[in-house]
């Protein structure tokens, strides 16, 4: 008796531990399958829409210095304020069209920054969609890539918000510039 409960032990523990580690996976295949449906309350259980906003935006700038991080008021306090103090930039993208459903759908499929085109229905499901690869695997951070054809990496953040509830905080677009969204490709 005593020995069946050490195997079951042994078994749940194992269990926990492998659910612990793959839960950022099944976090990203969620997001994926929440766009697909376009199920928006699903999609606001997984991503932190404020920080994935706050990431893209200096992606979408096109400005270098914009993806540097803030400096610190201790550190450079003039440069903290002379940043606080810079107007936006003008006529930069707009980081919700990349939030819509569709867009984080085609995202997860490796489009990148052509994943803003996609504003009308839902990205159409192809047979073999690309799989993630793990970037970076830590307790309370894990990164995930999806590359398209050409090479280039989309890269997925997501942090741990709880055991085992991960959040998409950061979306990293390949290099490049955004395509301008037209009329047409809102109507698709």
């Amino acid at each position: 008796m005593k020995r069946l409960f050490g195997n079951l032990f042994v078994i749940a523990l194992f269990a926990v531990v492998v659910s612990f580690f793959v839960a950022p996976a099944v976090a990203f295949f969620a997001i994926r399958s929440a766009a697909d449906a376009n199920d928006a309350a699903g999609l606001e259980r997984l991503i932190d829409y404020g920080a994935v906003r706050q990431s893209l935006r200096p992606q979408l700038s096109g400005n270098p210095a914009a993806m540097a991080p803030a400096p610190s008021f201790l550190e450079d306090p003039i440069g903290a304020v002379r940043r606080q103090l810079e107007p936006a930039v003008v006529g930069a993208p707009d980081p919700d069209v990349y939030l819509t459903p569709a867009a984080l759908g085609a995202l997860t499929r490796g489009e990148g920054r052509f994943a803003s085109q996609r504003t009308g229905a839902a990205a159409a499901v192809e047979a073999a969609d690309p799989m993630p690869k793990p970037v970076f695997w830590g307790i309370n951070r894990a990164r995930m890539a999806v590359s398209d054809d050409g090479g280039s990496a989309t890269v997925f953040t997501f942090e741990r918000k709880g055991p085992f509830e991960w959040k998409l905080v950061h979306v990293g677009l390949p290099d490049g510039v955004s395509p301008a969204v037209t009329p047409t490709a809102a109507a698709q």
